[in-house]
């Protein structure tokens, strides 16, 4: 099962094995000597092997019983919620908790008048009941049966925890070409080889992932639609490709970014293999709720649930039930729905008019729907003495390159069009047509 003749081809044969879940937390590996004879290698080949997997958190020595796959740890807690559900009753005085007095902490349900807040105390569920059932509502009819759902402080935090439950520095993350700059910024602090995947109109190219997947890399990161900075979003078509590429790589951790779920007026298309052990789908109510709400919900394969809720009792402990039942009110309030779906099309109508004032002045744009708040439009010229012009006119834009990962990327500007007036359209792509010595109508 363990292959390799090196001591870098014996960890990656054992790392694929785990996130394939042919080895499950607990498993024994083989001896020094056993698996050095079946492999036909030196035994100190082997040990130097699971030394590297020990230090890397895969493994872990177990005394005389040898080396064994590393348990999800379980973190100590002064309460759990059953117990602290019981202190609560009338047969026991709470003399163990420390938690405060109830009675002398303010009432900050009045905060949030109608969301039903209540005050959450050390030991209890870090999860709102009643959010966990709407969530399940709401991601049952997209995901396998067997998932679980957490919640995180926002998208970008969901995928920092996720990947920090399965690598180790230096392991390879496929990401967009270009991308979403937080999401760049998480790979590089926590020292991940950042392999980029190239984009178009339908965001990710399944033959560069392709690329990308045979250099190794141990987890992928798709935003599915409304990608930051293109607006790009899959079709049908494409997410079906993207399946079949990633199919051929069991092993590999899959996170779905679809953050503009709220608002979105394109479909949601699952990447995810059917039978991928590993997978997690994040849902930020920040677009849509507000930036200051930073809360997300994660529905995912069990096991990277529960790795995700030890990373998160190890430090931040929970998201705090304020903003959980904040959000649910919000999430079952049926006129903000109705702002919500107002929202998406307003925001497709302000993309539209920008897309169609710029093509009428010569550009070429991606005639896929897009999505999200920003629109991108490729140049045939450098991007910065352009973006110069723009805010000397009054206008600012994003030079395109701040995205990107590969060197000497096309040019390109990105242009948040998300408050954007009829009026304000003509005058830019006029400004931009200026700009770049084009026809001004």
């Amino acid at each position: 099962m363990i292959q390799g003749t090196t001591v870098a081809e014996i960890v990656a044969s054992v790392r694929n094995l785990v996130d394939a879940g042919v080895l499950a937390p607990t498993a024994e590996l083989p001896t020094v000597r056993g698996l050095a004879a079946d492999l036909g290698v030196n035994r100190n080949t082997v040990a130097s092997a699971y030394a590297l997997l020990v230090q890397a958190g895969v493994a872990e020595t177990a005394g005389r019983r040898g080396t064994r796959i590393r348990p999800i740890p379980e973190l100590p807690r002064d309460l759990d919620p059953d117990t602290s559900r019981r202190l609560r009753g009338d047969d026991l005085v709470d003399l163990a908790s420390g938690n405060p007095d109830p009675a002398l902490l303010p009432d900050l349900g009045d905060v949030v008048p109608g969301a039903g807040y209540r005050q959450v105390l050390y030991g209890d569920d870090p999860l709102d009941p009643e959010l966990l059932d709407w969530a399940r509502v709401h991601f049952a009819p997209l995901l396998p049966a067997a998932h679980d759902i957490a919640v995180t402080h926002g998208a970008v935090d969901a995928v920092d925890r996720v990947l920090a439950a399965y690598l180790t520095r230096g392991d390879a993350v496929a990401l967009e070409d270009p991308c979403f700059l937080a999401s760049i910024g998480v790979l590089r602090v926590n020292g991940y080889d950042v392999v980029p995947v190239a984009t178009d109109e339908l965001g990710m190219v399944p033959a560069s992932l392709e690329v990308a997947l045979a250099r190794g890399v141990r987890a992928v990161v798709c935003t599915v639609r409304a990608l930051n900075p293109t607006g790009a979003s899959l079709s049908a078509e494409r997410a079906a490709e993207l399946r079949a590429v990633l199919g051929r790589h069991p092993h590999v951790l899959v996170i779905e970014d679809d953050h503009f779920s709220g608002v979105a007026s394109t479909t949601y298309h699952r990447v995810t293999p059917e039978d991928c052990p590993r997978w997690a789908l994040v849902r930020s109510v920040s677009k849509f709720l507000g930036p200051d709400l930073r809360l997300a919900l994660v529905a995912a394969d069990p096991e990277t649930v529960q790795r995700l809720e030890t990373r998160l009792a190890a430090g931040a402990t929970w998201v705090s039930r304020i903003l959980q039942r904040t959000a649910l009110h919000l999430l079952r309030d049926a006129r903000v729905q109705g702002q919500l779906a107002a929202a998406s099309d307003i925001y497709r109508e302000r993309r539209d008019l920008l897309i169609r004032e710029v093509r009428r002045r010569g550009f070429n744009l991606p005639v896929a729907p897009t999505d999200g708040v920003n629109v991108w439009i490729g140049l045939d010229r450098p991007a910065a003495p352009v973006v110069a012009t723009l805010a000397q006119a009054g206008w600012a834009v994003t030079d395109g390159s701040t995205y990107a990962l590969a060197p000497d990327p096309p040019p390109a500007i990105r242009v948040t069009a998300s408050r954007l007036t009829p009026t304000q359209a003509e005058a830019f792509a006029d400004a931009l047509a200026r700009a770049c010595g084009a026809a001004v109508l």
